[in-house]
Formats: C-alpha cells, structure tokens, sequence
C-alpha cells in the first residue's frame, strides 16, 4: 500500500512539473520566461578584453577586481537588462551585454580606459585618480561598521588640501545634484559615487571617508574602495574576442533545436518500450521527470541557457538512459538465472549499483575539467553536462526502481515475458553470437593504426582546417536581402585593405553573405568595413546578422586548455580508476581515451571540418563518455575474475559479450538523441554535436576492440607463463591453443 502511495505521489509531482514547466500555472512558470538566455538565444553583445599589464599573482588578481568593478558600472549605465562581465583566466575580462545592438559602441564603453575625478559641489575640479596613491578598508572606531582610507601622492595631497578647505568654507554653490555645498563629489566616467561632506581642512597627505552613525558596511566600503583604486590604476584593455548575435537568429535556432530535441526524445523513449517493455515503460517515467527537472535546477543555480548548454541537455538524456540499460541488462541476468521477477529487480539494482557509479564520476571528472579550463559557451556545456549526469543517476535508481517495484507486484505485468524474458528463460532481445575478441585482436590494432595513419597524415600533409576561434580573425555574417554578388563584396573588401578573405553566401536563396578574415579587425576597421557594406549595397544596421572577432592570443590560449583539459581529465580518470580497480585497467582505458581523442583527430583532418572552439569541448565529452563505456566492461571483468576460474582471454571474451549489448544500446540512444538535434539545430550545434557523434561511435569501438586487448596484453607481457597457457610443468600441461589461449585465473 505504501508502494502504490508513493507511485500515485510520484506522479502527481511529474504531472505537475510538466504544468509549471510549459505553463504560468499558480504564476510559477513557465521555464522559457524564467530562464536566462544567452546571446545565442536572446542576441546581443559579447566582449573579452584582455588586461595590458605585466602585473602578476595577487596585485594582478586586485587589479583585475578593480577593473571589473568599473565596467560594471560602465554596463549597468547603458540600461541593459542583466549584464555579466566575469574574469577569464588570468588577465582576461568576458562583458556580455544582452539586447545590445550596436557592437562598436558598446566595445568602445567597456575598453575606455577609466577616469577618476575629484569634483566641489560646483564641479569645478580638485583632482584626478593619477594623484591617488592608494584607497583601502578600515573599522569606523568612532561611528561603528567601516570607513574608506585615502591616501595621495604628493601633488595630491597639496591639491586635496586646497579642495579642502574650500569645501570647509562653505563658499562653493552646488550645481551637482545631491552634493552638498560642503562635500567633495567623487566620480567614475562621469558617475557620482560618494560624496562625504568635509569637516576640516586636510593637509596630512592621507584622509577617511565615514558613512556617518553605522558606518559603510563592510561590502560597500570595500566596492567603493575598488572603485576608486580602479581610477588610481587603471588597466587599458584590448579587444581579443566578440562577437554579435542577432536575437531572431538565436531564437530561431532554439525553436529548431527543441524541435530536434523532442525527435530525439521521442525516437528513444519508443526504442526503450520495444527493447525493455514495462522496464522501458518506466525508465520513460522517469525521463519524464528528469527532462524538466534539469531545466528547472540549472534555473535556479542562475545558469544561462545557451545553445550549446541544450546539446549538452539533450547529450545527458541520451546519457541518462545508459544508467538504466545497465540495471536492465542485470534484472534479465537474475531473471534468466531463474530468480523471480521481484527478487530480481532488487538483486538487479544493487549489483548494477557499482558500475553506475564508477562510469558516471569518470564522465563527471572529465566534465569538471572541461568547465575549469572553458570559455562562455563551452562551460556552459559542461555544466548541464555535470547536472544531467548526477540527475541521471538519481532519477535511474529511485524513481525507475519505485515504479518497477510496483509493476513486478501486478499479476499481469510481473510476468518474465514483459522484462524481455522468454518462458524458456533466454533474452527476448539479444545478441547470440560469441565473439573471440581477443583472439583477434591484432586485426583491430592493424585497422585503427591504418586509420589513424590515413586521417592524421591527411590532416598534417594539408594542413588542418583551424577556424578563426584558432588562428584569429573576423567572420561577419549578413542578411543582403537578395543573394549578393561574390565578386562585388570582394572589391569592397578590397578598397577597406582586406585582400585575403573568403566569402560565402548562405541561406535561403543565397540572400545571407559570410565572409571570414585572416586579420583581426579593430573595431574602428569593422565598422569602416560594414559602413562600406552598408553604403554599396543599400543596407542598413539591421542588416548585420552576427559576427564574431578572435585576436591572434586566444587561437594559443584554446590550444594550451585543450591540451591541459585532455591531460588533466586523463589523469584524474586513470587516478580513479586505479584506486577502485587496478593500475592495469587504469593503464588500458587511458590508451582507450587516448585511441578516440586521435581518431577524432583524423576524422577532422580526412574530412577537413573546421577545428574551433567546440571541438574542445566534444573532445573533453569523449573523453568521458568513452571511459563510461570501458568501465562498464572493466567491471564485468573485474566480477568474472572474483568468482570464475577460466582462461583470461575466454574469460574477457565472456565479459565482453556479456556488455556488448548494453554498449550498443547506450551508443544507439545517444546518437539518436544527438542526430536530430545535429540535422536540425543548425551550425552552432552542429559544431558540438558533430565531434560527438564521431567520439561516441570511436568510443564504443575502443571499449570493445581495443580496451580490453591492451588489458590483456599487459597482463601477458608482466606474467606470461601465467597467461599464455605455459605451466611450470610441461609434461603435464594441456596443449596450446591459438591466439596465446590463456590460463585458468
């Protein structure tokens, strides 16, 4: 009674998550109007700007702070609605400006440098931030709670004095709203943001500002403080990365990209019900609470929504059905042993449990990776990525094992044969062929070395495809109403000086122009460019779709994190999975990762796709997800080995065979999550999903053909006699098979 009441409970609370989901039921949703949108989705401006300064360790992190102080203020003065300016790395400053329209001018806002002034209430000038030496926090001993030190340089100290004691003599007029005849107006860009009152003449060089009975808070004091060492030293800017995005772009890209989401859905919640049945029937239940769930938590953690942050959505429902594929695959082992429906499901889950929980944190760490050493976009990936991931665990143990536990109570549905079970206790669906894996084993090294060879050497011989994100440059992107002439735009590229540049026309009927430059234009360059545009072919603003702009610094930044991400992902795996196997399992699933990493590799340079920005990120994804594959296996065998005394090479041949079927059905799922979403969500997500799919179907490969093999041969090169079937005693030793048959282990 108290399983049929949690169950009716359960799916009241996924009814009425769908509700508040898709409607504004009890004013609570829906999601689309309480969701941050990115760029890509809401349009607008995005800048980064990297510090020119020789500054490092903590006076570089207190300069960075104070710089972001400033352009916030800067920002927030334009009436945009939510602006987000972060730190990147070390020097580099991300200001995202949703619902700008104007690059050029918003660019030009953030990178001025900043001005600090000290005005009379008159506004007549007293001095600058270059005659600030230096502003701190200090506890209000008489007034309670925090107080601004000041401190200034010579010259300052004489021209404070003298503002001073003007202000003490009350005989400035005030002109400035809300400063007072007697006070000294300190302004940012033009921006009153104190104005104590003077009490005295000060001449000692250094002064306080107090904010009266309580004081500052400690927060205030602080930002204020910022703010004005952020005028005393001020860091000039250089643009190295922006890019525009028009919102009817994005928005149709999102429309087209839930579209594809909801196919892919659909295709794997029918390949679910024909594969597992009622087992199926409720891991589509718990999908159904999963989906909105994961909107909702990334709402409420203050996430953005973005383009990529939806293939990384779509990606983990893929993945999310993996966990129940395994508990699956063990209640039709118990079944098959001849245990009962209800007996099994339980023993099902917890021998699956370990497995789960072992291929999901490898995919994890490699996601952690990914969103430390990630930019915007690409962690915005990586962060759905992490929250679908452990949301998928969850949703796979609790709420499909509640509904299961009911079905095998019903005396209909508790039958074997709706698990898939025939009444001669075979698998419904199934693979029934044994493979020798390891006996040919050398025929898959041949085939990978041959396509690694071909890929990587087509890749070197002609050079890889690096987008602009790699190598620098500028690619804009325009709706000319009409399909515009290739060499018409090629002159007036050329009369603004850009002879190398490549132009494509694009869309319906040709009408969208995209042209792509090798030199990083300034922002005074590309508005002379678009303004030429404009004038030759009679367009205006609104005519510019998108356009993104990448300096020569970030191409080596991306290179170094994506090497960095590989290595750290790798080490922190194969450290895992040393501790909770062997370093022999560890040493294997890394030649894996590595095996899927050059094949993605090769496939980009046989076909020369564009190498850019998302490629990082589909990289670090393959990394994961194909360790999640070889772990599942690994686990297989590292059973086999505790309760089983055969030859190792059968005894991995079993093992794999025993998964093999699980591996494709999790790849399967995946993909068809993945291709829909591929075919209609346009270039942003196909950029993430096309390194995907070819990782996932690399990765599938690796777990079986390679993964294993590698595991063997290691074990054979550290103990051969032991596992090539040679005996300390010969005469008594049966004879040797072929392909190095194995010993009893």
């Amino acid at each position: 009674m108290k399983r049929k009441i949690a169950v009716l409970a359960m799916t009241v609370f996924i009814v009425f998550l769908w509700m508040i989901t898709l409607t504004d039921l009890g004013g609570i949703g829906p999601i689309m109007d309480k969701a941050k949108l990115g760029l890509d989705l809401s349009g607008g401006v995005y800048v980064v700007m990297e510090a020119q300064t020789d500054a490092t360790g903590a006076e570089l992190e207190t300069l960075m702070k104070q710089e972001q102080l400033a352009i916030e203020e800067r920002v927030n003065d334009i009436g945009l609605s939510e602006p987000v300016v972060t730190i990147e790395g070390d020097k580099r400053l991300r200001v995202e400006l949703p619902g700008a329209e104007d690059a050029e001018e918003a660019i030009e806002t953030i990178g001025r440098t900043g001005y600090l002034q000290f005005l009379l209430a008159d506004g007549s000038f007293v001095l600058d931030g270059s005659q600030v030496k230096d502003a701190g926090v200090m506890v209000d001993q008489k007034n309670g709670g925090y107080a601004i030190s000041l401190e200034f340089t010579v010259d300052g100290a004489a021209a404070f004095a003298e503002g001073t004691r003007k202000a003490y003599s009350g005989s400035v007029t005030p002109t400035i709203d809300g400063v007072g005849a007697r006070a000294i107006a300190i302004a940012l860009d033009g921006n009153i943001i104190s104005a104590p009152n003077v009490n005295e003449v000060i001449s000692s060089g250094s002064a306080e500002i107090t904010g009266g009975v309580g004081g500052f808070s400690e927060d205030e004091a602080v930002r204020d403080a910022l703010l004005i060492r952020s005028g005393a030293l001020p860091l000039p800017l250089q643009e190295v990365n922006s890019s525009v995005q028009g919102a009817a772009l994005g928005m149709n890209s999102l429309k087209m990209s839930v579209v594809g989401g909801i196919i892919g859905i659909a295709l794997i919640f029918v390949l679910m019900l024909v594969i597992y049945r009622v087992m199926g029937l409720a891991a589509n239940i718990a999908l159904l609470l999963y989906i909105p769930a994961i909107f909702w938590i990334l709402t409420a953690m203050g996430g953005v929504l973005t383009l990529p942050g939806i293939a990384g959505i779509i990606l983990s429902i893929g993945m999310a059905v993996d966990a129940n594929v395994i508990i699956f695959a063990r209640i039709r082992e118990e079944i098959i042993e001849g245990k009962t429906v209800r007996v099994s499901i339980g023993s099902g889950f917890r021998r699956a449990m370990g497995t789960i929980i072992d291929s999901q944190i490898t995919t994890v760490i490699a996601a952690i990776v990914l969103y430390q050493l990630g930019t915007g976009p690409v962690r915005g990936f990586a962060l759905t990525l992490i929250i679908g991931i452990v949301l998928s665990v969850l949703t796979a143990t609790a709420v499909t094992q509640l509904y299961l536990q009911l079905i095998s109570e019903n005396r209909f549905l508790g039958k074997k044969s709706f698990f898939g079970v025939r009444e001669d206790n075979s698998a419904n669906v199934a693979i029934r062929r044994q493979f020798s894996f390891i006996r040919h084993r050398r025929v898959y090294y041949i085939v990978t070395a041959a396509i690694l060879v071909i890929g990587l050497g087509a890749g070197f011989a002609r050079g890889f495809n690096f987008g602009i994100d790699f190598t620098g440059g500028t690619m804009l992107q325009l709706d000319m109403g009409r399909q515009a002439d290739v060499a018409e735009v090629d002159a007036v590229l050329r009369g603004s000086g850009i002879d190398d540049a490549d132009i494509i026309n694009a869309g319906e009927g040709g009408r969208e122009l995209i042209i792509r430059t090798t030199v990083s234009l300034e922002n005074e360059e590309r508005a002379a460019l678009l303004d030429s545009l404009y004038e030759e072919f009679g367009l205006d603003d609104s005519a510019l779709m998108t356009f993104e702009q990448f300096g020569p610094s970030i191409g080596d930044l991306l290179k170094r994190n994506a090497v960095r991400a590989v290595i750290f992902a790798s080490i922190g795996m194969l450290i895992y999975i040393i501790i909770r196997f062997e370093w022999k399992f560890g040493i294997a699933a890394i030649v894996g990762v590595a095996h899927d990493v050059l094949i993605l590799i090769a496939f980009y340079g046989l076909f020369g796709v564009t190498v850019n920005n998302p490629f990082i990120a589909g990289v670090l994804t393959v990394v994961g997800y194909s360790i999640n594959d070889t772990i599942v296996v690994f686990d297989r065998i590292r059973e086999n080995l505790r309760k089983k005394k055969t030859k190792l090479d059968a005894l991995i041949d079993q093992s794999i065979n025993q998964t093999i079927f699980r591996s494709l059905m999790t790849s399967i799922t995946t993909v068809l999550a993945i291709v829909p979403l591929s075919v209609l969500g346009g270039d942003v997500i196909r950029q993430f999903t096309t390194p995907l799919t070819v990782g996932i179907l690399a990765g599938a490969a690796s777990s079986i053909f390679l993964c294993s093999p590698i595991y063997y041969q290691i074990c054979l090169a550290l103990d051969r006699p032991r596992y090539s079937g040679k005996a300390k005693t010969p005469k008594k030793q049966p004879p040797r098979g072929k392909g190095d048959s194995g010993a009893v282990v």
